[in-house]
């Protein structure tokens, strides 16, 4: 055990937060997201609140500021389901860097970012449109 490392953070998620470098991506997967068919490294979190996993990430996480730290996957044209989880993503965000650019983008163009992220996190996540990608940035501290 360690200090200061949230509990909610797996050995394993710890170790590839920190082999991640600047610009490398992690996506936060829901419970519908085909995270075993998109993920080079996959993580299970199953049964963690995706919002408790988000803030614990932050502690650690630099988010980038060259470029769009974060992002969600958009909603399908005409899908009429709330997303009531992507305000509570951007209050958790906010307090971590009040300056994060937050972007959707289409679902499949996710996909295939996920593809090439460093890792994705898979959680049982319920909230439909629940998946967000966030980019590494430089650690300065």
């Amino acid at each position: 055990m360690l200090k200061k490392i949230p509990k909610i953070l797996s050995p394993e998620l710890v170790k590839t937060l920190m082999e991640m470098g600047h610009s490398d991506e992690i996506v936060i997967a829901d419970g519908n997201f085909p995270a075993a068919t998109c993920a080079k490294r996959l993580i299970r979190a199953d049964g963690h609140n995706v919002l408790e996993l988000l803030t614990s990430i932050l502690e650690l996480f630099p988010l980038d500021t060259y470029a769009t730290p974060v992002f969600l996957m958009e909603k399908v044209k005409g899908d009429k389901v709330e997303t009531p989880i992507w305000d509570e993503y951007r209050n958790i965000i906010n307090n971590f860097d009040n300056n994060a650019k937050i972007e959707n983008i289409e679902r499949f163009e996710f996909y295939e970012r996920a593809k090439n992220a460093f890792a994705v996190i898979a959680i049982g996540e319920k909230a439909l449109y629940a998946n967000i990608i966030l980019k590494k940035g430089v650690v300065i501290e």
